[in-house]
């Protein structure tokens, strides 16, 4: 688990494992393929973030996460498709991810996901963590004179200087959004002071120490990747109804 050790202050104002899951698999077995692809489809923006599945689930599961966390990266190539390809086709499953915010970089790649219309978000956030290694490998050998343009200057420019040396731009292009496009995101900066202050207040109210952190049904649980998390999940289709 990736400890939280900064938020946002200095810089808002300077197919996955899909293996031994069998109680589930069966369940989702029970529905129509048509019922199946509406919650695999509903994705839609929260008051914290953004969720895929039927709202209306009896267990709704959030991830806190951040795009520097490599636990997080991690997660999403094991945990993310068996829990969209197996749990949420169910309808009695919700899954939920929330930013957590540690440096400037987690910003510019939230600002990027959060881009567009929030039925783009899964897309665009599986897009952008999915090439983490890559780019985070570029953002460790910064040059001063990059962590330069990414500290100093107007709020956009220190985000899109971000994008542009960690080939933001090129990823972001590949689910069709323009260079334009991604600018107006990236120096949209009431979208950052929001996402920063809803980051803020997941850390007060839950105690969030690090991430990936998950919260099931209200409750924080001991899991912090897919092997510790997928046992609550099946625990809860295994009790008696």
């Amino acid at each position: 688990m990736a400890r939280i050790t900064r938020f946002t202050r200095p810089f808002l104002f300077a197919a996955a494992s899909v293996l031994a899951v069998g109680a589930t698999a069966q369940d989702t077995k029970e529905l129509a393929p048509e019922k199946k692809a509406v919650w695999s489809n509903s994705i839609m923006a929260t008051d914290g973030g953004h969720r895929i599945g039927n709202p209306e689930a009896e267990v709704k599961l959030v991830e806190f996460m951040s795009y520097t966390c490599s636990h997080c990266a991690a997660f999403a190539r094991t945990g993310d498709g068996a829990i969209k390809l197996l749990y949420v086709p169910t309808g009695k499953v919700s899954y939920e991810i929330r930013h957590l915010i540690r440096d400037p970089v987690d910003m510019t790649a939230a600002l990027s996901a959060q881009c567009g219309d929030p039925a783009k978000f899964m897309g665009n956030h599986e897009a952008l963590i999915l090439k983490h290694d890559e780019w985070m490998a570029i953002a460790r050998k910064a040059t001063q004179a990059q962590k330069a343009r990414w500290n100093f200057g107007s709020f956009g420019s220190r985000a899109q200087a971000i994008a542009s040396d960690l080939g933001f731009y090129d990823i972001m292009e590949g689910r069709g959004y323009s260079r334009s496009q991604l600018d107006q995101c990236l120096t949209d900066e009431a979208k950052a002071r929001e996402i920063a202050s809803q980051s803020s207040a997941d850390v007060q109210k839950f105690g969030l120490q690090g991430t990936p952190t998950f919260i099931m049904s209200g409750q924080k649980l001991e899991a912090h990747d897919w092997p510790t998390l997928q046992p609550y999940l099946d625990r809860f289709f295994r009790q008696p109804r």
